[in-house]
C-alpha cells in the first residue's frame, strides 16, 4: 500500500513556539502551518484554441487571463500564473472529474502537481514582513485575491493571497525545496514569534 508523505513531516513540528514569543498572545503570533492534501493542477490553453475562455464554468469559477489575478470559491483557487496558464488548487476530490467535463482535452493540458509542491501558509498582520526579508517583490501591493511567481531567498515560490483580515498567504514551491524554504521562512518569522500550527 502506497501512502503519502507531506513534504514537511520530518521539521515542521506543531503547536511549539519559537522566536520573539514570550509574553505574546497566541493571535499576535505568526502562524506557520503545512497545507496538506490540497490538489493541484496546472492548466495551459494551447495556442488557437476552439473555445473561449469566457464559455469555461468550474465549479462556478472562470479562467480568466487578467495579470496577478485569483478566482476562487469555499473549495477551489484558480491562480493566474502567466497568459493562458493557471493553477488550480481545491479541497475537492472530485474536481478532476469537473475539469475533465468543462475543458476540452484538445484546447488545454492539464498536469497534476499535487504531491510535487511544498505548501506553507503563513498568517498574521505581519506576514508580509516575513516575506519581504527574502522576496524582491513588492507586498505593499499584494491584497487578497492576488498571486505571483516570485523568489525567496533563492527559491521559486508562486505565492497566493488568501485573506487580508489577517492577512493568510500560501506559499508554493516545489517538494525537493520544501525544506530549505521553511527554514527561510521560519528563521525570518523569528523576530517577530511564531506558533506552528
Amino acid at each position: 500500500m502506497i501512502t503519502s508523505i507531506s513534504a514537511l513531516k520530518n521539521i515542521h513540528k506543531t503547536t511549539e513556539r519559537y522566536g520573539d514569543h514570550e509574553g505574546k498572545k497566541e493571535k499576535d503570533l505568526i502562524k506557520i502551518s503545512e497545507i496538506k492534501n490540497l490538489l493541484i493542477f496546472q492548466i495551459v490553453q494551447f495556442k488557437n484554441p476552439t473555445s473561449r475562455l469566457k464559455d469555461i464554468d468550474i465549479q462556478g469559477l472562470h479562467l480568466i487571463n487578467d495579470p496577478l489575478k485569483v478566482t476562487s470559491n469555499s473549495e477551489t483557487r484558480i491562480l493566474w500564473c502567466g497568459p493562458n496558464n493557471w493553477i488550480l488548487t481545491s479541497t475537492n476530490k472530485n474536481i478532476l472529474n469537473d475539469l475533465n467535463k468543462e475543458i476540452l482535452q484538445n484546447n488545454f493540458a492539464i498536469t497534476d502537481l499535487s504531491h510535487s509542491r511544498a505548501i506553507i501558509q503563513l498568517e498574521n498582520k505581519n506576514s508580509k514582513e516575513v516575506l519581504k526579508k527574502g522576496c524582491p517583490f513588492n507586498f505593499n501591493k499584494l491584497i487578497k485575491d492576488n498571486c505571483a511567481n516570485s523568489l525567496f531567498n533563492g527559491i521559486s515560490v508562486t505565492i497566493d493571497m488568501i485573506d487580508d483580515n489577517p492577512d493568510k498567504i500560501r506559499l508554493f514551491t516545489l517538494r525537493s525545496f520544501g525544506e530549505s524554504l521553511y527554514h527561510s521562512i521560519t528563521d525570518a518569522s523569528l523576530e517577530f514569534g511564531y506558533i506552528n500550527i
